[in-house]
């Protein structure tokens, strides 16, 4: 047997008395989860720790309720039964080990283990024989199943469309700092410093196919550098610009994609054919460059336009000058 499940139980062995401290440890379990999310979220987004702290609340009576089903039935002396010690049942991950959580991801997690909660409480009513013990597993499994309503309510008492209106302000900073930022330096360094060797390439060859390999060398090589570049620069616990893996991976793959993009039309044998192709591919990433300044960080197109294209022209036409001397 593996060592892992040797030191499992199933649930379907568990004593009734078992099962009452498994409902026991989980609550107390979940109630601290939700604290840790809110004081996760309760420098940038305040109003939603309060929802959090109202749900661990809840969680806490939900063990009061348990213990003193316990107590009644079983005694003082509440055996250690922990999600881990049985095969199969649901786990959570402990918040720690996620980094840079994000007020979504933090939603989705307490939504599935409300989700988790409920059908554990459905399935521990079934295996239950005392009528009182039944009633109060049935009960929490309706609470767990409500726990959306309740959250809901409590978005309503604590976020009010300023509150709200401020959060997704957070939350779209928060975007454009791990995402949008590294992502659009990699496109900016991806199209233009590739322009000059792809372009020298063709045309000091005119071989389609060398310039091709040329350009995706420049293009892969660029975008691995420009990735462990970003990752290693900033772990972004000061700067809260999010996790170093997401900014390093965002702005590998979009220099790679800019570079790729005006050397991929060189898998096309004729050279003029590709070249043009090539060119206009150029002419749609630069301005895709401009239309992302203006849009997430509210450039004016005009000047986004000019500093792009301008600079993108220099390098294009140093790449032109080079490959046909």
């Amino acid at each position: 047997m593996i060592p892992v499940l040797a030191n499992r139980r199933r649930f379907s062995d568990l004593s009734e008395q078992e099962i009452v401290a498994l409902a026991i440890s989980s609550e107390e379990d979940d109630a601290r989860i939700y604290r840790q999310y809110a004081e996760r979220l309760r420098a940038d987004y305040p109003d939603s720790a309060k929802i959090f702290e109202g749900m661990a609340e809840e969680e806490d009576a939900h063990r009061e309720a348990l213990i003193s089903l316990h107590k009644r039935r079983f005694g003082d002396v509440i055996p250690l039964v922990r999600r881990e010690h049985i095969s199969g049942y649901y786990t959570r991950t402990p918040v720690w080990l996620i980094e840079n959580l994000g007020l979504d991801r933090i939603r989705e997690e307490a939504h599935a283990m409300e989700q988790s909660a409920e059908a554990f409480y459905r399935k521990a009513a079934q295996r239950t024989q005392d009528a009182d013990t039944r009633a109060l597993l049935g009960r929490l499994a309706a609470a767990e199943a409500g726990h959306e309503k309740r959250a809901e309510e409590l978005e309503a008492e604590h976020l009010d469309d300023h509150a709200r209106s401020e959060e997704e302000k957070t939350a779209h900073r928060q975007f454009v700092l791990t995402w949008v930022q590294p992502g659009l330096a990699g496109l900016m360094d991806g199209s233009v410093s590739t322009l000059a060797p792809i372009f020298a390439t063709a045309f000091a060859t005119q071989n389609t196919w060398t310039t091709f390999l040329v350009g995706l060398a420049a293009s892969v090589g660029a975008g691995i550098s420009m990735g462990f570049t970003e990752a290693a620069s900033d772990d972004g616990e000061l700067s809260g610009r999010g996790s170093p893996i997401k900014r390093g991976i965002a702005s590998g793959v979009m220099t790679a994609l800019g570079g790729l993009g005006h050397a991929l039309p060189y898998l096309i044998p004729h050279f003029w054919t590709a070249t043009l192709i090539a060119m206009a591919v150029v002419f749609i990433e630069l301005w895709s460059i401009a239309w992302i300044q203006k849009k997430y960080m509210n450039t004016p197109f005009l000047r986004a336009a000019f500093q792009v294209v301008f600079g993108g022209a220099l390098v294009f036409a140093a790449g032109v000058l080079i490959g046909g001397g």
